[in-house]
């Protein structure tokens, strides 16, 4: 998938606090960069830190399915690109995908679901129109991309699945 399919969120580098006992970057710490993606484009769409302290809304994970793909050692650069994948008046459906930034190479995607909450009530409800109408801005050019090849993965042991 070309990136100009997605929205280039987050940068970093490999910290030595990430790395675990095989010598590569544990996996809470993909999340930790996934996270850091997803605030970037929440304020991408309008959610930003502003938004939440006055309209009292924010995005609760609900679903999370990262791929792991190839290692990430100790300084290396990343570099997060993400992908609207679809929404409706109280989900959003997105994909990241985490990259060497120097050598190029897919090490780790992320499909998440997030609900839209009113904060002060903890309940689920609408999105504001201005939410929705920059999803529904940036779902018309994403749109026109194929999904991410990692998309919509299920987990399992293939021919071992019950039922």
């Amino acid at each position: 998938m070309s990136d100009t399919a997605f929205l280039r969120t987050h940068t970093d580098v490999v910290r030595p606090e990430w790395i675990d006992y095989n010598g590569h970057m544990n996996v809470a710490y993909y999340v930790v960069v996934f996270d850091a993606a997803t605030d970037a484009f929440l304020e991408h769409i309008g959610m930003d830190a502003d938004f939440r302290a006055t309209r009292g809304g924010s995005t609760f994970a609900v679903e999370m399915h990262v791929s792991y793909l190839r290692e990430l050692k100790l300084d290396d650069p990343v570099s997060v690109l993400t992908r609207l994948l679809d929404h409706d008046s109280k989900r959003i459906h997105y994909f990241h995908a985490m990259h060497h930034a120097r050598d190029g190479y897919l090490a780790a995607t992320c499909e998440l679901m997030s609900l839209y909450v009113d904060t002060t009530r903890r309940r689920a409800a609408p999105m504001p129109e201005s939410i929705r109408a920059a999803l529904a801005r940036l779902l018309h050019t994403h749109a026109t991309h194929a999904w991410p090849r990692q998309a919509g993965h299920r987990i399992g042991i293939p021919g071992r699945r019950p039922g």
